[in-house]
């Protein structure tokens, strides 16, 4: 009786199957993946374009705007006393804002680091002029 009845043993997996089944397997999991990128991107793309027609714009004035590179510039010269591009632009930044008194200090720097500058010896005499000028 046992001849007649094989037994059912399983069946031996061979190289080219495994493969297949690695490759479906891949294959499943990169289509899912980018399916749920593309869900993801399609909601967050959505979301922030709503939230930009929300935001209105603001408006930022030239003072303001002024005040922050006068502080950056200031914040600089706290670390570098002898920064020349911060002198510069400190003294640039207190002229635009009509402040003469405040141009002043950083133009005298500037002229004692750089005695051979003519630029800003003659632009320290003109400031100084207006601020006498004003009194």
């Amino acid at each position: 009786m046992e001849s007649t009845q094989k037994k059912s043993s399983p069946r031996p997996v061979n190289k080219g199957d495994r493969i297949k089944q690695i490759f479906a397997l891949v294959s499943m999991v990169s289509f899912g993946g980018s399916a749920i990128f593309g869900v993801v991107s399609l909601f967050s793309s959505g979301l922030s374009s709503q939230h930009q027609q929300k935001s209105a714009p603001v408006a930022v004035s030239q003072e303001s705007l002024l005040a922050a590179q006068e502080r950056g510039y200031q914040a600089v010269l706290q670390r570098e006393p002898q920064n020349q591009t911060a002198l510069e632009g400190l003294a640039n930044v207190r002229l635009q804002m009509n402040n003469k008194v405040g141009a002043i200090e950083p133009l005298e720097k500037l002229v004692k680091l750089n005695p051979n500058r003519a630029d800003y010896k003659a632009l320290l005499g003109q400031v100084r002029q207006q601020k006498e000028g004003k009194k």
